[in-house]
């Protein structure tokens, strides 16, 4: 940029406010530069390095996660031609269900962070859903629900544990982890999701031990129903409270300001959200029955339901979507854990170039998937079916399956995860979900979206920024700071890329597609045992 232009920027930029919103996800860490029109004018990105050191261990490197998040809100404010202190605030969303531990005194984690698609502690889920205890609590839990009708204790009837939870995972670590136990009985462990972890080093602050209420109410260990940590979950699972953080909401001025340091002068942390409460936030459903899907790494159907958790059967989480002062908002959650991540597969296998914008143009370069059906069960097959010993793979391949067949049911598989997710939904609520907005990187599919939009019978719309949880980190931030005044405000600046309507004709033609499909996912469940655990 010439001198010239580079003073019009600044002189353009006079009065100005400025959100650096923050998004740590699974594969990638993004920072935005917002305006206060909404605008991205800086941006910056890096991959996140996942390790597999075996069989369904998947874990980041706290350093290394730690220098790319540095790295992107540097460049993104180079990007944008400013300085740090040029930045109103900053807003945050966060993976949830990521987890690591620390000492207290030294700051020294025991271990890399176990990631929410890490089931190294399956076999452990697997004895506690199996359990005596597991059923004693269920079984006394329903008996209190005929009494009293109380939905929370409907949830308990119903509940079952789950890989994608911190529960067991931290279980595992206190059984297997060298030095945990012992730091735990001196009451020198700390424990934290992404959020807790990075406020302590964005701040420098070791005394800054708090986590956002979204972020918390995804761990397994925190009670929706009473809005505090589960004392008796760390009873039963003999788990110490006193290493958790203390639960604060989703903005203010609780989380401190970044390290002058970092970046050159301290940054206002205005706000900090789950990654899908601040997609949900970002799209802007503010009202009960409001739904959203992203698809990302994974697929997450999300509809606020209000003031009140949804107490589900068929394994729908309910989780806190936001909460400021008086104002909180829960939300129903289904979870399908591979959607993302088979694109990227199936580039690895060839299906699919280096372009993943070219999978629709593969996928309908046929007619259909030629009988071939694909079962997305890297990471087993989530509600309602709720099954981690699912295998993935292909059914009814033929000498006439060709690579597009291949690509094809790969896709559909993604879509109709979400399908299976929406079902239960309907059956389990009286929302009529007239509308679903859609976002993440795959929504740029138009085969996955359309294909949602017919079997739902459902409009699906697509905003043109498919950054949900960034622009959701930023419109909390800068409602705290002043820079938007509303809610009203927030869904006038909302930009929609495109509406998908249903095609009666497509979804009368895929229904029997779908009941083959469900028939091929029935093939595969089960498949892997205790030993591979």
């Amino acid at each position: 940029m010439e001198s010239g232009d580079t003073a019009n920027v600044k002189e353009s930029n006079l009065g100005k406010k400025f959100v650096a919103s923050l998004d740590i996800g699974t594969t990638s860490v993004r920072c935005h530069i917002i305006n206060n029109k909404g605008e991205t004018i800086g941006e910056s990105s890096e991959q996140v390095i996942l390790h597999c050191p075996s069989f369904g261990r998947v874990e980041i490197e706290p350093d290394v996660l730690f220098e790319s998040i540095t790295q992107v809100i540097k460049n993104a404010i180079k990007e944008a031609d400013l300085k740090a202190s040029d930045i109103t605030v900053m807003g945050i969303s966060c993976q949830r269900g990521t987890f690591i531990t620390w000492n207290k005194t030294t700051g020294q984690p025991y271990h890399n962070f176990i990631t929410w698609q890490d089931i190294r502690a399956d076999s452990l889920v697997q004895q506690w859903n199996k359990s005596i205890t597991m059923k004693a609590l269920r079984t006394g839990s329903k008996c209190l629900h005929l009494i009293t009708r109380n939905r929370r204790f409907l949830a308990g009837s119903v509940l079952r544990l789950m890989n994608a939870q911190v529960t067991l995972r931290l279980v595992w670590v206190l059984q297997n982890v060298a030095g945990v136990q012992e730091a735990a009985k001196r009451g020198d462990l700390c424990f934290g999701t992404v959020d807790t972890w990075l406020l302590q080093r964005l701040t420098g602050r070791s005394d800054l031990f708090v986590t956002e209420v979204s972020c918390a109410s995804a761990t397994g260990l925190f009670d929706p129903f009473t809005m505090s940590w589960a004392s008796w979950a760390f009873s039963l699972f003999k788990l110490p409270l006193n290493m958790m953080p203390k639960v604060c909401d989703s903005s203010g001025r609780h989380f401190g300001e970044t390290d002058a340091n970092l970046f050159g002068a301290p940054i206002q942390i205005a706000s900090l959200l789950s990654d899908q409460s601040a997609s949900l936030f970002g799209s802007c459903c503010f009202q009960e029955g409001d739904a959203k899907v992203t698809i990302g790494t994974g697929s997450f159907l999300n509809v606020n339901t209000g003031r009140k958790p949804h107490a589900s059967i068929a394994g729908l989480y309910p989780v806190v979507g936001w909460k400021v002062s008086d104002m909180l908002v829960f939300v129903a959650e289904g979870l399908s854990k591979d959607a993302g991540t088979l694109i990227c597969w199936s580039q690895s296998m060839g299906l699919l170039g280096n372009d993943p914008s070219e999978s629709m143009k593969i996928a309908t370069s046929v007619s259909d998937n030629d009988g071939v059906y694909f079962v997305p069960a890297f990471s087993g097959i989530q509600a309602p079916i709720n099954d981690d010993k699912s295998a993935a793979g292909f059914l009814g391949v033929k000498r006439t399956s060709r690579p597009p067949h291949f690509l094809r049911a790969v896709l559909e598989s993604i879509a109709f995860r979400i399908v299976q997710m929406h079902s239960s939904l309907v059956d389990e609520t009286s929302y009529k979900i007239d509308k679903i907005r859609v976002d993440g990187g795959v929504s740029r599919n138009d085969f996955v979206v359309q294909l949602i939009s017919d079997l739902t019978n459902t409009t699906v719309e697509r905003a043109k920024s498919s950054e949900m949880s960034v622009l959701g980190a930023a419109n909390f931030a800068g409602l705290e700071a002043g820079i938007w005044k509303d809610q009203d405000e927030l869904k006038s600046l909302r930009k929609v890329d495109r509406e998908f309507e249903p095609r009666k004709d497509v979804a009368s033609e895929y229904d029997s597609v779908f009941n083959n499909w469900k028939k091929a996912v029935g093939r595969f469940t089960g498949w892997y045992g205790q030993e591979t655990a």
